[in-house]
């Protein structure tokens, strides 16, 4: 698998049909994407294999790169034009003062369909967030989305959030880690949550539910010079995207075959599936970013619009 992420996706020869074809004589403009080996950020593999960026007028490069400090890097230094990134980290960048702006959604989160759960053993005696009160729990990453919704249920159920421990691993580590009693409870992902729940643990939660019962977790992001710079370019990507997400929301048979073979990620057909977004809303990102200031990962809260394009 990290083989295969490392590789640069240069436009499938895929057994899947292409469904849209760029207008006769029209030119490509090159573009250069960058994005996680997730459901979350999987539109550009769809967009690529069933035509949606020649459509747009786009020949695009997409790259798979697994570490988000990384992807930013290769944004603000140009290495990299467009790229896909969670709201957390977009909204530290902001307050750092880089140059960043989200041009389009990414994948949504939605109670209807938790794609996240806070796990325990099945043994466990563990069925409220009081009886976490001192307990060790693993997310993937300190102080971004993985904390801070947890937190968030922890704290609306009536969790002493001063008494929890946290700690750092992979996903795939936390099954596990959960059996063996090294860590009291996690907050898992697809598709490592369906292999969890398989393998007897059983879900205390839904973290993000405390959040907001939908909201944006994941972005398309460029630098403001970048987007004043390539006005048109931003356009086309834009309905690349928005095309890729209303295809991938009503084809989901389909998108797992191309989101495997991408990223070699199995994922179980009976497993929820990312919601993308099909239009840009700030008020769906404003829930995250209030979160993430509320449990310190921030130093204040700011009204999302700013992440975006400033209007015209």
């Amino acid at each position: 698998m990290n083989r295969k992420q490392s590789l640069v996706l240069i436009g499938s020869a895929a057994a899947l049909p292409v469904v849209a074809r760029p207008v006769f004589g029209q030119s490509l403009t090159s573009i250069k994407v960058a994005t996680t080996p997730t459901d979350i950020g999987a539109q550009p593999f769809y967009a690529t294999d069933m035509g949606f960026f020649k459509a747009a007028g786009l020949d695009a490069n997409t790259q798979i790169i697994s570490n988000g400090a990384a992807i930013t890097s290769a944004v603000l230094g140009g290495a990299i034009d467009v790229a896909q990134s969670n709201i957390v980290s977009l909204a530290l960048a902001r307050e750092k003062g880089l140059d960043v702006v989200v041009i389009a959604p990414a994948g949504i989160y939605s109670s209807k369909e938790p794609t996240s759960a806070i796990v325990v053993a099945k043994s466990s005696s563990y069925k409220t967030a009081k009886d976490l009160n001192g307990k060790t729990i693993a997310c993937n990453g300190l102080q971004n989305i993985s904390q801070i919704g947890p937190e968030a249920w922890l704290d609306k159920n009536g969790g002493d959030l001063a008494s929890y421990k946290w700690t750092d691993m992979p996903f795939p580590q936390m099954i596990g880690a959960i059996n063996t009693g090294r860590v009291d409870a996690a907050l898992i992902a697809e598709p490592v949550l369906s292999d969890a729940l398989a393998n007897g643990s059983r879900v205390l939660g839904y973290a993000y539910d405390a959040i907001a019962p939908t909201f944006l977790i994941g972005a398309w992001f460029t630098t403001g010079a970048w987007a004043k710079a390539h006005a048109d370019t931003v356009k086309q990507f834009q309905k690349a995207m928005s095309v890729a997400a209303a295809w991938a929301n009503k084809n989901r048979a389909q998108s797992a075959q191309i989101l495997t073979k991408a990223t070699q990620i199995v994922l179980v057909p009976t497993m929820n599936r990312t919601t993308y977004g099909e239009k840009l809303e700030p008020a769906l990102m404003q829930p995250l970013i209030d979160a993430t200031a509320k449990y310190g990962t921030l130093k204040k809260t700011f009204p999302a619009v700013e992440l975006t394009l400033p209007a015209g």
